[in-house]
């Protein structure tokens, strides 16, 4: 029966729900797409390309292990956690006398992968291929085979494949330049090759196997084995056998050699989409979570306006008999038809919306092209599911009151609305409130950015949770500052003034979507900045060097920071990496010990970095106070290629944001890294900047610059990194300020009664539109104050606990923009509801049926 009731009610007050049916679309929409993407992360295929040919392949582990042992209670509780590394992890060449030993083996064919950048002129090298290079004896592979030309046999003989042949118009004979892991070196062209399966995410250049093993530089050691089998022997079967031969082999430096198959064969070739695989979960489960939460926020407050709005309606059930339970059936059966239809039509619009944001993060860098897209029925049967518990939570906790109190209190509530807030929501407000400021409290004690970022959203969410539970308090208090200057305005002032001190529930309806706008979107805005801002600071005070040599290209060759060394000169190489003390990753350096004091003061306050060498450390004090590390400490880690190694701490410095949490000496780091050119060069000198260009002539890409222009392309480039998490939460904030549209204009358009009465009363349609404008205003000035209140005291915390200074970076142009843009968003949704409403004959409304 209530089911029955409950679709005549929807079937006759579609406008009524109109507006809870498009928040709980745009939630299920929302959840759809960083479902997809989180899927992506957990599923995503990494389908292999220069490994087509090859069935099996052997490859060192790319990740950090750690197993811990509990007892509890008589039981013994065993976890295994692992995590990757950053760079390559490399096996021994003498692995393929095993290899070759395993029954089925035809054939094992070592593989080297280096870098390899061709240097040939504008737009002809595609930026979305990156190049790389290989030993011609392993060409056998993909396959690639000569279609013109010779295969390499000098040192300074070269293969290409035939994309990159066409498009720098290269042919046998032919000079190319290429910037490899060591100097730049000009080769001969002597071959033009084709894969026979189709290669789109990279390019291919081939040595002869003494130059690939030079520039491989890992003497001794190789990146891969592929193993092809006997003619007859099942690809499974010969898997199962490698497998078992190598069970327990480990590499030189403890890392155990794996053996991929199938889809497995993927993560091998394509590092950078392994390891985007944990980013897309962290960015897929964030973007879900915030968005579920606020969906929540959302929904909620669009079912208590839309409750509202009926109040005189199932006021007069109650009158009639209707039971709290059968009120509460009702609402409930109602939001079930309701979310099931915006469900499913959300679900299927969020399959292209997910579509499109893995689209543009694969054109942002955020996401590697080579991790493909995944779809299945998971995420928009999750929406769905996420959507009809929504839209039933929110009816059940929007009908508590009407459903729970006497029929004639009911009926005495439709037409006046209560004074005062019920205890039970205010007490939940203030738990709310009491919750937030923990959450900030927290956030200013939280030191890396992973731990901070999440807390960070949280705390907007509940601070404006509670904004919506004590909504009509807060009304009433703006009331009372700005009641004096309304009623002094003129008669539509006076109106919007009466509106709302009368009103407070359905002002507060409107308030907490602004303010959630208001809030989230400068906390989107500034907090990349803030922790952006800090680090360049830190750079630019710690930089001591007259000049920085930086690169276009994949980085300063060795051969350049040396012909820059002078008697008296002090020349600093900088390579960046990753490495793990424990699972706990950590952002490192490596730069070269002699005369670094000159060029570099990351302000140490305990040791000295006069003792860094490459059995020593310098940490930040970040690291130092999570690690418990002073100088002289044993520091036990993982380097980025998987190397253990144990350096003694000799230094702690303040600057950890600028220069990264640990720094080594340079020559430790790049022995352990995939590209060991210089990240930059500081140098300090008294030469001229076009004396030191005309010394670096001979090195392509290469840039003299000043410290002041360093500066401002590492401020570009966070401002492109930036970009992917504006992306990322930009949708959230569509959906809110759709929120806010929504909201408004239901307000309004259930306002056409009492236009009416006014328009009868006396007052004039202008009037009425500039009461609307009035009160537009009014809580767009109280949700501005109290979004832009959570924003700052959110911003600070993150400040403090990531800088160490309540030093928020809020650009007053971007925060005079987005309150702009609330405001227009709240006008408009006001004024044209509103419009409408009054097109409508005040006799024709005031006579009608309610």
């Amino acid at each position: 029966m209530m089911l029955r009731y409950a679709l005549r009610t929807v079937r006759a007050r579609k406008g009524g729900f109109l507006g809870a049916f498009f928040a709980l679309m745009c939630a299920a929409a929302l959840i759809t797409a960083c479902g997809t993407l989180l899927e992506t992360g957990l599923r995503g295929t990494i389908a292999t390309e220069r490994y087509a040919a090859t069935p099996v392949v052997v490859s060192a582990d790319q990740n950090v292990h750690q197993t811990t042992v509990k007892h509890k209670k008589g039981k013994t509780k065993v976890k295994h956690k692992a995590k990757p590394i950053a760079e390559r992890a490399w096996l021994p060449d003498d692995l393929a006398t095993e290899l070759r030993k395993v029954p089925g083996v035809r054939e094992v064919v070592p593989e080297l992968t280096f870098l390899a950048e061709p240097l040939a002129p504008g737009g002809a090298v595609d930026k979305d291929r990156p190049a790389y290079g290989h030993a011609w004896d392993s060409a056998a592979l993909t396959p690639y085979t000569l279609t013109t030309g010779t295969v390499p046999k000098a040192d300074g003989d070269l293969v290409i494949d035939r994309r990159l042949a066409e498009r720098a118009h290269l042919e046998p004979g032919d000079r190319l330049t290429v910037q490899s892991t060591q100097s730049p070196r000009t080769y001969r062209v002597t071959g033009i090759a084709a894969p026979a399966h189709e290669v789109r995410h990279q390019t291919a250049l081939f040595f002869s196997t003494a130059e690939a093993r030079r520039l491989a530089a890992h003497p001794g050691q190789v990146t891969a084995f592929g193993v092809l089998p006997a003619k007859g022997t099942d690809a499974a079967v010969l898997k199962r056998s490698v497998s078992t031969a190598l069970h327990g082999t480990k590499a030189p430096h403890g890392t155990s050699a794996q053996v991929s198959a199938g889809d497995g064969r993927g993560p091998v070739e394509f590092l950078d989409a392994a390891a985007a695989r944990t980013k897309l979960v962290s960015m897929g489960g964030a973007m879900g979570g915030t968005s579920l939460l606020v969906a929540v926020l959302v929904v909620v407050g669009t079912f208590a306006l839309s409750v509202q709005q009926r109040h005189r309606e199932l006021a007069l059930l109650r009158a009639i008999a209707a039971t709290p339970g059968q009120i509460r059936a009702l609402l409930g059966r109602e939001a079930l038809i309701v979310g099931a239809a915006a469900g499913t039509t959300g679900a299927l619009a969020g399959l292209p919306l997910g579509s499109w944001l893995h689209r543009r993060f694969v054109a942002m860098g955020a996401v590697p092209a080579t991790l493909q897209h995944t779809v299945s029925v998971f995420p928009p049967f999750a929406a769905l599911a996420a959507t009809l518990l929504g839209a039933w939570a929110a009816a059940r906790i929007s009908s508590r009151r009407i459903a729970r109190i006497r029929p004639a209190e009911a009926l005495a509530e439709a037409r006046a609305e209560r004074t005062r807030p019920a205890w039970g929501r205010i007490l939940a407000g203030v738990a709310l409130l009491a919750g937030g400021a923990v959450l900030v409290a927290v956030l200013s004690v939280l030191r890396t950015e992973p731990a901070s970022t999440p807390v960070t959203f949280l705390a907007v969410v509940v601070l404006a949770s509670s904004v919506a539970l004590l909504g009509p308090l807060l009304v009433r208090a703006a009331v009372a500052v700005l009641g004096g200057p309304l009623a002094l305005t003129g008669p539509s002032s006076r109106l919007a003034r009466a509106n709302l001190r009368g009103h407070g529930a359905r002002m507060a309806s409107v308030v907490t979507p602004l303010t959630l706008l208001i809030g989230m979107t400068c906390t989107v805005l500034f907090v990349q900045p803030t922790l952006g801002n800090a680090a360049r600071a830190q750079a630019r005070e710690g930089i001591r060097a007259d000049w920085v040599v930086a690169a276009q290209g994949p980085g300063v060759p060795a051969e350049a920071a040396r012909r820059l060394r002078t008697q008296h000169d002090t020349v600093t190489e900088v390579v960046r990496t990753t490495v793990r003390v424990g699972l706990d990753k950590y952002a490192a350096q490596g730069v070269t010990p002699g005369g670094l004091t000159r060029t570099w003061d990351p302000d140490v306050t305990a040791g000295s970095l006069k003792k860094l060498t490459e059995d020593t450390v310098a940490v930040s004090q970040l690291a130092a106070d999570q690690l418990h590390l002073k100088p002289g400490s044993p520091l036990k880690l993982t380097l980025g290629d998987g190397t253990p190694a144990t350096p003694t701490v000799v230094a702690v410095y303040a600057k950890g944001l600028g220069f990264g949490d640990l720094t080594f000496a340079h020559d430790l780091i790049a022995r352990h890294v995939d590209n060991p050119l210089a990240a930059s060069v500081l140098v300090s000198t008294a030469r001229t900047q076009t004396q030191l260009a005309t010394t670096l002539r001979e090195f392509p890409g290469i840039h003299v610059l000043a410290p002041a222009a360093a500066d401002s392309i590492q401020a570009a480039r966070q401002q492109a990194n930036a970009e992917v998490n504006y992306l990322a939460m930009g949708l959230v904030l569509a959906f809110t300020a759709i929120a806010v549209v929504n909201t408004l204009a239901m307000s309004v358009s259930e306002r056409v009664r009492e236009f009416a009465l006014l328009r009868l009363a006396g007052a004039t349609r202008r009037q009425v539109l500039g009461m609307l404008r009035t009160e537009a205003l009014s809580v767009l000035l109280l949700a501005t104050a109290l979004g832009s209140g959570i924003a700052l005291a959110v911003l600070t915390a993150f400040s403090v606990g990531m800088t160490g200074e309540a030093a928020p970076a809020v650009t007053p142009l971007v925060y005079v923009a987005v309150v702009a843009l609330a405001g227009l968003l709240a006008l408009v949704a006001t004024a044209l509801p509103g419009r409408v409403a009054l097109r409508v004959s005040p006799v024709t409304v005031a006579t009608a049926k309610e």
